[in-house]
């Protein structure tokens, strides 16, 4: 999606790509810190409509009052915030080449392999 919306049309700077996944979680934390979450009834819905129309175009086009309604119970929350951060990391990872998920896998095989809390107090 970054692709498409213009981001990836020429060379991007890392270090730009790192502040922004560190922007969104400073992002997160503020929502944390003001006690900002999602409605969790309203994140079923909005997340059930998602899954029945995400493959339609008029959804994105037309449903006005799915947005509206992301916008003032979800928008902004905590779990919001984590989520950016996590499509900042994605858009990271894919855009430089780096496969995510075999690193992740090795990194979990070798912290398994560590002692508990890692030695460290916390």
């Amino acid at each position: 999606m970054a692709k498409e919306k213009g981001f990836w049309e020429s060379e991007r700077n890392k270090s730009e790509l790192l502040m922004l996944i560190v922007s969104e979680l400073a992002e997160a934390m503020e929502a944390l810190r003001k006690d900002h979450y999602a409605n969790k009834e309203m994140i079923d819905g909005l997340y059930q409509d998602v899954m029945i129309h995400k493959y339609e175009d008029e959804f994105n086009i037309m449903n006005g009052p799915w947005k509206k309604d992301f916008e003032a119970h979800v928008k902004s929350t905590f779990e919001d915030e984590i989520a950016d951060v996590a499509i900042r990391l994605f858009d990271l990872c894919g855009g430089l080449g780096v496969n995510l998920e075999k690193h992740v896998e090795m990194k979990m095989m070798y912290n398994s392999m560590r002692g508990y809390k890692h030695g460290k107090k916390f």
